[in-house]
């Protein structure tokens, strides 16, 4: 799927095959034979989706079973469609498996081989500015514990009880860090930099109040799995 085109061919032919199953369903009956001789049977149209859907972005973030959580379906419709996850040319021309986190333009890119990258929207927190440069995404996480720090503590006295000493707060959908959770490091330390996942759809392409780079739990669930081991990361302000 290119950035312009969310509609696919598979899509659509899906959409044909279950009208036409729908059509074929009418035709098994259990009256007599005398009542099926006489009236046609209609074609059945495939359901139309509303505005701005499809059957491919449906599937794409369509509710999720995961981790023993069922994380809500997102609509999408309601995100500006240059967020959603796809398929582009890479504009980074760093090498194969790297992670690109466009902080500007609120983008962030794998990078595949072949010249292109699988382009995800991202939300930008506070912390999401406080670093750039280089780095090795050297710890990974299903569903994490989240431990605010103690800076946010001060800010947010509420937070203390999740506080390291308290065991921080146990992974759900209402975790800050979501379903899944990237840690980067750098010359072998951790920089507190986090790619993550969160339940705030609409915070996608905008600067936040707080938090690194999140991306909508059914998004970082697939970098989750695409992102090779030790990945490089790069990230732009």
């Amino acid at each position: 799927m290119n950035s312009n085109t969310f509609y696919s061919r598979r899509g659509v032919l899906a959409l044909l095959a279950a009208g036409t199953a729908s059509t074929l369903a009418g035709c098994a009956s259990s009256g007599s034979p005398r009542s099926m001789s006489a009236t046609p049977v209609a074609f059945a149209p495939a359901p139309e989706l509303r505005a701005g859907r499809s059957a491919e972005l449906d599937a794409m973030y369509g509710s999720v079973v995961d981790g023993g959580f069922v994380i809500p379906a997102v609509p999408y419709w309601e995100i500006n469609p240059r967020y959603y996850r796809q398929r582009v040319s890479d504009p980074t021309g760093e090498r194969p498996g790297t992670v690109v986190v466009d902080t500007a333009s609120r983008f962030l890119y794998l990078v595949e081989p072949g010249g292109t990258a699988m382009r995800y929207g991202v939300g930008i927190g506070r912390e999401g500015f406080a670093w750039e440069g280089a780095g090795v995404i050297e710890w990974r996480q299903k569903w994490p514990k989240w431990t605010p720090p103690a800076e946010m503590i001060a800010r947010q006295p509420q937070l203390a009880r999740y506080s390291a000493e308290n065991g921080g707060q146990p992974p759900g959908l209402d975790n800050p860090l979501g379903a899944r959770a990237l840690y980067i490091f750098q010359g072998g330390k951790d920089t507190l930099y986090r790619l993550h996942g969160s339940p705030e759809w609409r915070s996608i392409g905008k600067a936040v109040s707080s938090g690194c780079v999140r991306l909508m739990n059914q998004d970082v669930i697939d970098l989750y799995e695409r992102v090779p081991e030790n990945a490089r990361i790069v990230v732009w302000q």
